[in-house]
């Protein structure tokens, strides 16, 4: 009998064996049992404020480290409140465990207190879940799911529990194999595909890597690195790929896409060959999809087959890790010896590049009188010296912020791409600052997204983290305010946010310091004190308010058909 454990103590045991170290969670009625399991063991649970900003929480502490995240909530609205969470982590890849708590197995489907078909509603949530009714299933089920969760193309997945598994007892024997016969992954990439691929990179005039989050997810920054060496290729990152290539890497242009750079764009839209590496061809990088890039052949490596060709062809797939098949395609690449041959296109590609860069470069904008949010984050910029973690919410501050904030390693900065989820910032700064104690932790938050999560500076307080909190406080929920502005003919609908807290009196209120900025003058020395003060910090920044990002790519636009800024004013005749 000795050997009995209750489904809590088998789970946590399965957690252990999987090397989870942090739970971000929130408990309630049936999930009770595993708290109480938990009162005890060594391992650490961060009580959040919101349920889904456990899942943000655990999204930045995946983001900071690339280990698997784990959150927990329990039956009905809490599972319902990870949702949005377990989403976001589907769009951008980033490997998950969710667990939830579901009500006693012969309850389901009775309108029960606090039931939801939690299992039903994150089907389309998430990469695969679970709903275990059974002790024995218990953990063959978890081990299944970090398997799933980190293989293959990462991303979320969820283990509905009831609470009679959780409360009942078995026999625990330690799962030694995982079987799933319908779940394939391939990793190594077609040899034969690869070497064409080194032809058509050497064969190219104007070759241009395009790279992304699955560059940072296989852990392969530095294959990419030496593969835009051996290339000499002009390389763009991606908005979930910033970090991938040193930011202060000569052959690194920018971010493509919607608030790209003008040589980035350019760049992408006039190349006659594509190297896509671990990228989806989102919306947002191509514009309209059937001008992109309308010169290129595609070669396209993605871990993810239903990705190659799903938004445009690839002339030669590769479907593989991105590390694995760099590593070969590196290997042919050298043999090749690119650095012996002569290459006058490129040359002249090169100086192409280089002169879109000039004409239009990404520069801060200053002001005398009011801080332009360009300045705001050109001076973070200084300080983290590419070094620095950096987590943002989602608008205009996030644009801004990958626009002029350098990377040089991966893993450093943290935003939401594909759902692009307000109130996201916080709780993943929370995460990150976790996972990194000794790293120095910006989150960069808009006036509208930080009151989301305001919650979370308790979760902040509670636990000592050092996070440098910098609102950027336009009045306005910017990013829309700004569409309002250009297309719809400055009918400014709903988007003035009145009533933003005092931060002195803010942070004063969760035990911490809070200040406001408001002119040029003062802001260097705001953010150095805020770096300089030992706990977390909160440093509100009173920007224009009527500031656009630019350049910007109108919906529906081609990537080569820019705004590049303001209107100019029309003189109006004496």
């Amino acid at each position: 009998m000795s050997n009995l454990m209750s489904g809590s103590k088998i789970l946590l045991e399965c957690l252990v064996r999987e090397g989870v170290d942090t739970i971000y969670g929130y408990p309630g009625g049936v999930t009770i049992p595993f708290y109480d399991a938990m009162y005890d063991h060594p391992i650490r649970h961060v009580l959040v404020r919101h349920e889904q900003n456990a899942a943000f929480a655990a999204q930045g502490y995946v983001r900071a480290t690339g280990k698997t995240g784990v959150c927990c909530a329990t039956s009905g609205p809490g599972a319902t409140n990870l949702t949005t969470g377990l989403v976001d982590a589907l769009l951008d890849s980033i490997p998950i465990v969710a667990l939830t708590g579901q009500v006693t197995s012969t309850l389901i489907g009775t309108d029960a207190f606090q039931e939801a078909d939690t299992f039903g509603i994150t089907r389309s949530a998430t990469k695969h879940n679970f709903l275990i009714k059974n002790i024995a299933d218990l953990p063959q089920a978890i081990h299944e799911a970090f398997y799933i969760a980190s293989s293959g193309r990462p991303g979320p997945v969820l283990v509905d529990i009831t609470k009679d598994v959780f409360q009942g007892n078995m026999q625990y024997n330690p799962v030694t194999s995982i079987h799933l016969p319908g779940y394939k992954v391939y990793t190594e990439g077609h040899t034969g595909q690869i070497r064409r691929a080194a032809q058509m990179m050497l064969e190219a005039e104007r070759p241009m890597v395009y790279a992304g989050g699955g560059v940072i997810h296989s852990e392969a920054s530095a294959e990419l690195r030496e593969l835009v060496e051996l290339v000499d290729s002009p390389t763009v990152c991606t908005l979930m790929g910033l970090g991938a290539l040193p930011g202060n890497h000569p052959n690194y242009i920018s971010m493509p896409g919607m608030h790209g750079s003008y040589a980035a764009n350019m760049g992408m839209y006039n190349t006659d060959l594509i190297i896509a590496l671990g990228v989806r061809f989102d919306d947002r990088v191509t514009g309209r999809l059937k001008a992109f890039a309308p010169h290129a052949k595609v070669i396209h490596v993605d871990i993810d087959p239903s990705e190659i060709s799903k938004n445009r062809n690839a002339d030669l797939p590769i479907v593989g890790d991105v590390k694995r098949v760099l590593q070969k395609l590196n290997a042919v690449l050298r043999e090749m010896n690119p650095s012996a041959m002569d290459r006058p296109g490129l040359r002249a590609w090169w100086k192409q590049v280089r002169d879109w860069k000039a004409e239009h470069p990404l520069e801060p904008s200053f002001s005398t009188t009011e801080i332009k949010p360009q300045h705001l984050m050109a001076e973070i910029e200084r300080i983290s010296k590419g070094e620095a973690i950096v987590a943002t919410d989602v608008g205009q501050h996030q644009m801004w912020a990958a626009q002029h904030i350098s990377f040089n390693k991966p893993r450093l900065w943290l935003t939401s791409g594909g759902l692009g989820s307000m109130g996201f910032g916080l709780p993943a700064s929370v995460g990150a600052q976790m996972a990194c104690p000794n790293q120095l932790v910006f989150c960069i938050v808009g006036d509208g997204g930080f009151q989301m999560s305001l919650p979370e500076l308790a979760t902040i307080v509670n636990h000592g983290l050092p996070i440098k909190i910098i609102c950027m406080n336009n009045g306005y929920l910017g990013m829309v305010r700004q569409w309002q502005q250009l297309f719809y003919n400055n009918r400014l609908s709903q988007v003035t946010l009145d009533g933003f807290p005092d931060p002195v009196h803010l942070a004063a209120a969760y035990g911490f310091k809070g200040s406001t900025v408001s002119h040029p003058s003062q802001l260097r020395a705001a953010l150095e004190m805020a770096v300089a003060e030992p706990g977390p910090y909160l440093l509100n920044v009173k920007v224009s308010p009527e500031e656009n990002v630019y350049p910007m790519v109108p919906a529906g636009g081609a990537i080569n058909e820019m705004v590049l800024g303001p209107p100019s004013p029309v003189e109006v005749p004496r």
